[in-house]
Parts: C-alpha cells; structure tokens; sequence
C-alpha cells in the first residue's frame, strides 16, 4: 500500500484530500505546516508528497527543495489555490512532478496520484536492476599473480593513466579492465566495451567516433559513436592488436587531443574519457610485422597488467570453480553440488587452453550432468562430451582428460570440432534461441551465425 503525505495549512484540503485517497486504499499521513512536513519526510519512508505551496512557517517550495535534498527520487505533487503558469514552472525547475490548483479536480488528482505513484516504483525499480546488471564479479584466487595484479588495480585505478591488459582469451582481461573501472573516479560514470575483433574494418571507425546522418550510403541518421558514449567514463577497447590502420591513427589523435570528428563531419567534439584496452597478441611483434602503430602501443600502455592463464595459477582452481558452482545452481534454481578432493585434482590436471571461460563451462556441464557430489570420474567423463566415456577398471588419470587425439590431422581441426560441439549443445539447451546463446557464450549474434552457417548445423526436427 503506498503512503502518502499532506502537507496543507487549510484543515477542509487535508481532510478531502484524505478522504478521497483512503477511499482509493492509500495510506494517508497529514501536517499542517511546511516544518513539521519537512521532519516527517526526513523520518520515514514515503511514496509521494502533496504539498500546499503558500503556508506560513514554511513555504512549500523550500519543503520542496530540502525534502529532494535528503530523498532525490520521492515524487511531489504541488497545490495552490493561487495557481500561475509562472508557479508551475518553477515548481517543476525544482524538481516536483505536477502541480495542481486548488480546488482539485478529483480526476486529474487521482490520476496524476497513480502516474507519480508509477513513475516512483519505475525509478526504484530501474536503479535496483542497475546495481544487478553492473555488479562486477570478484577477482577470484590468491595466488602470487592474482595479489599482484589485485594490488596493480588499486594503485593504478584512482589515476587516469592508461592501461594494456594482455593475455590469453578467456583470462580474465574484461574483469580487470571492469575494476579499474569500479574502483576509479568515473565509477559513476558508464564503462563502454568495444570489440575491436568483430567489427568489419570498414565499419570500426563509425563504431569508435559515430557517423553524420549522409555520410555514406546505408548512414541514414547521425549515429553517436563509442567514445561520445563513455564520456565521463571509460572505454576499454578489447582485442584492440586487430584494430585497423586507419582507426589506430584516428584512436591515436583521440587520446592526444582529447577531441574526435565524428564520419563525414568537420566539427571537432571534445571527449573525456578513460581508456582501457586488452589484447591477446604480443604488440611488440605486431610493431615489427608492420600490423600495429609504435606510437599508439606507447599512449595505450601507461601501465602494463598481463592475466596469466590458468594453468599458471592452478591452486587458483578449487575456489573458483566452487565460485562458478554457487553461481550457476543459483541460476537454475537447484541445490549447491560440491566437488570432492579428487574432482578437484582432476580439474587441475586439464590443460584449459580456454582458461577462466572453459573452466565455467565445464562447471556449468558437470552441474548438469553430475550428481549431488561431483566426482574425479564426471570431470574426465564429461571433459570432452563429444569423446568416448571413461574405460571401466581404469583410473581416470591413466586415460587422461582428452581422448582419441589420434582422430584429428592437426589441432586446428581439433579446436574446430571442440566448437563445433560447444556451440551444438549451448543451442540445444536454449531451445535454438539465437540470441540467448549469443549472450550466453558472449559473442556477437552476427558471428554465431557465420558459426552456425560454418559447421552447417541445423535444428533437430
């Protein structure tokens, strides 16, 4: 039930007013002055205020303004009986969300009641879902290079140096990069992720500074790029080793000047914001091969923090993966499972060529494929879905974690058939929906499709 307070000097407002809104199943609290109002905004929870403008102790605009200084998204509704355009504008310069004269219309009381009412639940609702979508995983682990990097993050994240992330896909590099954002300045800002290695060349530099409405062909309206987007915040820019020549050079002048030009505009757009980048190359090749510009590799790494693969950090393994366990039985809804000691040293034993992103997976395919405990003889049994299971009277360490290698020519087609598989039962288990899975495996719809087209899969009938 939501409540709601009067504030009004004239006894017959408040007690019509409270009539017409208890009748409507509203709680309803009243004060016959600006002061006493303004305590009792302070002291309790509330879901709207109407309040009278014109009162002696205390004018209604001043409870206004205090009021949304101590509680920024509680709705006001202002009355008056002396009710001028002048009055109503101002009232909504302060930030209340409708003013009505007196004497009111019951009408448009109640339903400018209900849409404040509505408007206060939607700004609650919008911030609780922000906290969730923006809540950032813990850095897991405590091995030497976790502390260093977790020690790197808190030196590092409060200045505006820029930072080079490196190492392997599926480290962690997205993760770092999302805590020096948290524990920086711009925290409040947004953070914007660009993947450098799936978008096209010739579209990257519309992706990076927007483009003007008739700049080329398909640019039918003006399109705010990635950096305008991160102003205030920051920008990591992934996979950046496969940015394109051209881009480099236009990144390069962005970070000098702190200025961009959007495509096919003259006007030059001041930027503030931070940028992070990551890649899974070594730049210093890059530079000599001719693929990556010196001077770019110089201004992107200020600081230099490298993500070890996991299988550096395997005593990292066991808290993770138990981490991954909560997480995913959260999910779907079921009991934790728990890994014994020998499925643990199992899971140490594998060679995670696809570090901290296979390793969840394969947590998320023992959970539903195990029992309550997880055992030693699931992991080696469901390491490889698409091999054959583990041989009976042999111990699951002899056999190894991956069969059948003698099958595939080169490790080439040993990745491709590891995907081909992966992507296979990710689908199957959201129902061929395109899209979940694409959110699921963290890629972009577009490449799931050139995947989907590459292995020549197809829905089961």
């Amino acid at each position: 039930m939501a409540k709601i307070l009067i504030v009004d000097d004239e006894r017959a407002i408040r007690n019509t007013l409270r009539e017409i809104l208890e009748y409507e199943d509203y709680e309803v609290e009243d004060v016959d002055n600006g002061i006493e109002g303004l305590e009792y905004i302070k002291s309790n929870d509330l879901d709207l205020v109407l309040c009278d403008i014109k009162m002696n102790r205390m004018d209604g605009m001043e409870v206004l303004s205090e009021g949304l200084a101590v509680k920024p998204d509680l709705p006001f509704i202002m009355i008056s009986g002396h009710g001028t355009i002048e009055t109503a504008v101002e009232a909504s310069k302060k930030g209340a969300y409708d003013f009505i004269s007196k004497p009111p219309d019951l009408n448009r009381l109640l339903i400018t009641v209900r849409n404040a009412l509505e408007r206060g639940n939607l700004v609650t609702e919008t911030k609780v879902l922000k906290r969730k979508v923006s809540k950032v995983r813990e850095i897991l682990g405590d091995s030497p290079a976790i502390r260093k990097i977790k020690d790197t993050i808190d030196r590092v994240a409060p200045t505006e140096a820029r930072v080079l992330i490196t190492g392997a896909n599926g480290s962690g590099k997205e993760l770092v990069a999302r805590w020096l954002h948290e524990k920086s300045h711009r925290a409040n800002g947004p953070i914007i992720e660009v993947n450098c290695a799936a978008i096209p060349s010739e579209l990257i530099e519309s992706e990076l500074f927007g483009h003007e409405k008739g700049s080329f062909t398909s640019a039918v309206k003006q399109r705010i790029g990635k950096f305008e987007q991160a102003n205030g915040g920051t920008l990591f820019l992934d996979e950046i080793g496969d940015m394109s020549h051209s881009a480099q050079a236009k990144v390069l002048r962005a970070l000098q000047e702190s200025k961009i030009t959007r495509v096919g505009g003259e006007k030059e757009i001041e930027v503030d914001v931070r940028v992070v980048a990551a890649t899974n190359k070594d730049l210093l090749k890059e530079i000599e091969l001719g693929n990556f510009r010196m001077d770019l590799y110089h201004r992107l790494s200020v600081i230099l923090i490298h993500v070890p693969p996991l299988t550096e950090r395997k005593d990292d393994i066991p808290v993770i993966a138990q981490s991954f366990c909560q997480d995913i039985c959260a999910e779907y809804g079921m009991p934790v499972k728990r890994f014994n000691e020998g499925a643990i040293d199992a899971l140490k034993s594998l060679p995670w060529t696809g570090n901290i992103r296979e390793l969840r997976n394969m947590v998320e395919r023992l959970i539903i494929l195990s029992d309550k405990t997880i055992t030693e003889n699931d992991v080696f049994t469901f390491a490889n879905p698409s091999g054959p299971q583990t041989i009976p009277g042999q111990s699951p360490a002899a056999q190894g974690p991956y069969m059948d290698f003698d099958k595939f020519a080169s490790f080439q087609e040993y990745k491709d058939q590891a995907e081909k598989e992966y992507i296979k039962y990710k689908l199957e288990k959201n129902n061929w929906n395109v899209s979940k899975t694409a959110d699921d495996i963290d890629i972009q719809r577009s490449h799931l499709y050139s995947k989907i087209d590459k292995y020549g899969l197809k829905r089961s009938e």
